[in-house]
């Protein structure tokens, strides 16, 4: 199996450039400890993302890492002006040797659309049209283009990816539309559940209306857990409750705030802050090394997936903390698997 890592990047009550510097210090580990990627979401307005400009941040983590891949999981599109995003895809690309995944969506949060100035009702036309715009001008030197809210008459793009024709795109939540585009993606919840959503993507790329990944020889499945690993079970479940919480209420601020519903049939990822109904959805798995390998095994067994993807940094988990659980996973989950 290949081994990722999701990161939020939660503010927590360090200064930014310590808390910058504690992840760049944990991709280093992540880099020497064999992680095939590192997936950086993006969210604003909100302590959930510190650093919400992910290109800023996979900048500075590229010259502080040589193996590990690093990718956005996502570029919310519609926030996007595709140009200028178009030239730092191919900046990033190059200033991390050709090591870049690309993520995109239109966002879960309406509050967000709405406070930078966007009807939350358009996202899904905004997306298209930008990552249109996108899948155009990474692969030609010239961008010609007339939709809804841009349009583009021969101008042209001097930068071009290291990775021909571009990086790999990730659409992560939605197996029909990454199984139809042939797209990467990252799916969650239930074992059983990840099992059939593993078999319906795999037969979807099988009859694929479009090919948006053509560098890409096997779109990859991942599945998602945040994780917490410790010497023993109970000293992993004493301490993941409270930093479940804190998860919560960071991911959940803005819905709170102005009251909106999580939309979708799963409603709010985070659960509540209930992190034993999380465990109980395998959305959170906690333990010692021998209880979350048993898991990972039994995910990898049960779904044929090949791609597990582990938020080790989440809540009010300190550093050392997360050094810590990322250890024991590197030393005793990750061998031999």
């Amino acid at each position: 199996m290949r081994f990722g890592i999701f990161d939020h990047m939660e503010f927590r009550n360090e200064s930014l450039d310590g808390l910058f510097e504690e992840r760049l210090d944990m991709l280093q580990m992540a880099d020497e400890g064999g992680f095939w990627c590192y997936h950086k979401a993006e969210h604003h307005f909100v302590r959930l993302d510190a650093a919400p400009s992910s290109n800023v941040f996979l900048a500075a983590a590229s010259q502080r890492t040589s193996r590990i891949r690093l990718g956005s999981l996502v570029y919310l599109l519609p926030f996007y002006e595709p140009i200028r995003l178009i030239e730092e895809i191919c900046m990033l690309d190059h200033l991390s040797g050709g090591r870049l995944e690309v993520g995109v969506g239109k966002g879960i949060s309406p509050a967000e659309h709405r406070l930078w100035g966007h009807d939350p009702e358009r996202a899904r036309d905004r997306f298209e049209e930008v990552f249109s715009i996108l899948r155009s001008g990474l692969t030609s030197g010239e961008l010609t283009h007339e939709g809804e809210f841009y349009r583009f008459t021969d101008v042209l793009l001097p930068h071009r990816p290291k990775q021909q024709p571009h990086p790999g795109f990730w659409y992560p939540g939605n197996i029909d539309y990454a199984g139809r585009h042939r797209l990467n993606t990252i799916t969650g919840g239930p074992t059983q559940r990840v099992a059939q959503a593993v078999q319906a993507y795999r037969a979807l790329l099988e009859a694929s209306e479009h090919d948006w990944n053509p560098g890409v020889a096997k779109p990859v499945i991942g599945v998602t857990r945040h994780l917490l690993v410790a010497p023993t079970d109970a000293q992993a479940q004493a301490r993941a409750s409270a930093a479940y919480r804190a998860y919560n209420q960071n991911l959940a601020y803005l819905f709170n705030k102005y009251k909106v519903p999580f939309a979708g049939p799963a409603g709010d990822p985070s659960f509540g802050g209930d992190a034993e109904l999380a465990m109980k959805l395998d959305a959170l798995v906690v333990g010692s090394p021998q209880t979350v390998r048993r898991h990972v095994e039994q995910v990898r067994d049960t779904t044929g997936i090949d791609y597990f993807v582990g938020a080790f940094a989440w809540g009010d988990l300190t550093h050392d903390e997360v050094r810590e659980s990322m250890g024991l996973f590197i030393d005793h989950v990750m061998p031999g698997m």
